[in-house]
């Protein structure tokens, strides 16, 4: 099977400055780029309901640390199953169709976590919020890339990265309003209905955004599917196992501070609702500009060189963070800025780097696959956090984190680098 570089038509080759990368898009591919930074915004906003209503979710359930850990986790560990089933479906329905499902998915079950009435039910409702919360990205970034120049890639998945934090400060914002102006027994599931907002993404994905050209061809040609195993076989196979490791190692990390540290700064430092919700908006202040800064980065060091860095980095701001001394919290106000933006920076490289390791026939196979399997190893990190804090506290709970980012470090060996990869 041959197949042609998936660049669009009629770009701007002579687009210059600091956003030459979205000049150079065609308008449809304008297009689909707005309409994944809007899925993985409200993505983002529907999984930070649950860590932000953590303390009132507790209270008016009487959970322990592990049974709050456990909401996490099991969200993670069906977004594996949504990311494999959510793979298959890009590379057989297409791109756009992929991103409506996943979508509609993660709004309709996070709307239903509002209505649980008790800890069983709440725990079903957010596991099957997983299975649309793990295939968003992966058919939003193999989407895009597919539109984007090589030599902006980095920059142009750097953005849509990015748009988390923007979904996780919108997220912030909406807690402290409904937190500190509700009863407990009522906001948490306030938090959950405002789930709903996603719907009105898909009206404009409908009707303004298609696959890329070559895509659309190719699905509408009569060619064989490639099957899931195709990722286990040959070259692909050592590219499948540690890309799954690396994806494990930041994500594991990530998710062991995004969902603890907020009952961290409400727990073992004493702040409000709205105190919290100051420290929070360093923390994702930082995390925005180092999704776009590593953009930048990632095309000019390379791929794994920028993994590497932000892997140091996070791990060491983390260990400095838990242990700034009781009254200290002026210093832990602004290390949230670095944390923030070490921890997001992270993440920058994934959509060019998994689209880069697979061909066009099984890319989305192959990138939602290792990205989500690896969420879903990772998820067990927030877990251990909730088991441990009972006897090491939260913060002391939280080297796990340290722990997944040594990890991604060790994956990095057995992957090559991908910068200037031509999609094929």
């Amino acid at each position: 099977m041959t197949t042609t570089p998936t660049s669009p038509p009629a770009v701007a080759e002579d687009a210059t400055g600091r956003f030459a990368w979205y000049r150079s898009f065609s308008p449809q591919g304008r297009r689909a780029f707005k309409g994944a930074f809007g899925g993985y915004a409200l993505d983002a906003y529907d999984f930070q309901v649950l860590p932000l209503s953590m303390v009132a979710l507790a209270a008016y359930f009487s959970l322990t640390t592990a049974q709050t850990g456990l909401l996490t986790t099991v969200t993670l560990l069906v977004s594996a199953l949504g990311g494999i089933l959510a793979g298959l479906l890009i590379d057989r329905v297409g791109r756009v169709k992929t991103l409506m499902i996943t979508v509609a998915t993660y709004a309709f079950f996070t709307v239903l976590c509002g209505f649980a009435v008790n800890y069983p039910m709440l725990l079903v409702s957010r596991a099957f919020q997983g299975l649309g919360f793990g295939g968003e990205w992966a058919a939003g970034a193999v989407l895009v890339a597919e539109y984007a120049k090589s030599r902006y890639r980095g920059k142009v998945l750097a953005f849509i990265q990015s748009s988390w934090a923007v979904g996780w400060g919108l997220a912030v914002i909406v807690s402290t309003i409904v937190m500190d102006n509700l009863d407990p027994s009522i906001s948490w599931r306030v938090m959950f209905w405002t789930g709903a907002l996603p719907a009105v993404l898909l009206v404009y994905v409908r009707r303004n955004i298609k696959d890329a050209p070559e895509v659309t061809e190719r699905l509408a040609s009569k060619e064989p599917r490639v099957p899931l195993s195709s990722i286990f076989k040959g070259s692909l196979a050592r590219k499948t196992l540690f890309a799954t490791i690396l994806a494990t190692g930041v994500q594991g990390g990530y998710y062991t501070i995004a969902t603890w540290l907020p009952t961290y700064l409400k727990v073992e430092r004493g702040l409000t609702v709205v105190g919290t919700g100051g420290y929070l908006f360093m923390l994702i202040t930082g995390a925005f500009l180092g999704y776009l800064a590593a953009g930048y980065i990632t095309d000019a060091l390379g791929r794994k060189k920028t993994f590497a860095l932000f892997a140091v980095l996070s791990a060491g701001l983390l260990l400095t963070y838990i242990n700034i001394p009781q009254g200290a919290n002026t210093t832990l106000l602004f290390l949230g800025f670095p944390l923030g933006f070490c921890a997001s920076a992270i993440f920058s490289g994934f959509g060019a780097f998994l689209a880069e390791l697979y061909p066009g026939p099984v890319r989305g196979t192959g990138q939602s696959f290792t990205y989500n399997v690896g969420r879903a190893v990772g998820a067990f990190f927030p877990t251990a956090v909730g088991f441990t804090a009972g006897s090491a506290g939260v913060g002391g709970a939280l080297i796990y984190g340290v722990i997944g980012y040594a990890i991604a470090l060790v994956a990095l060996l057995g992957l090559p680098e991908t910068r200037g990869t031509e999609l094929t």
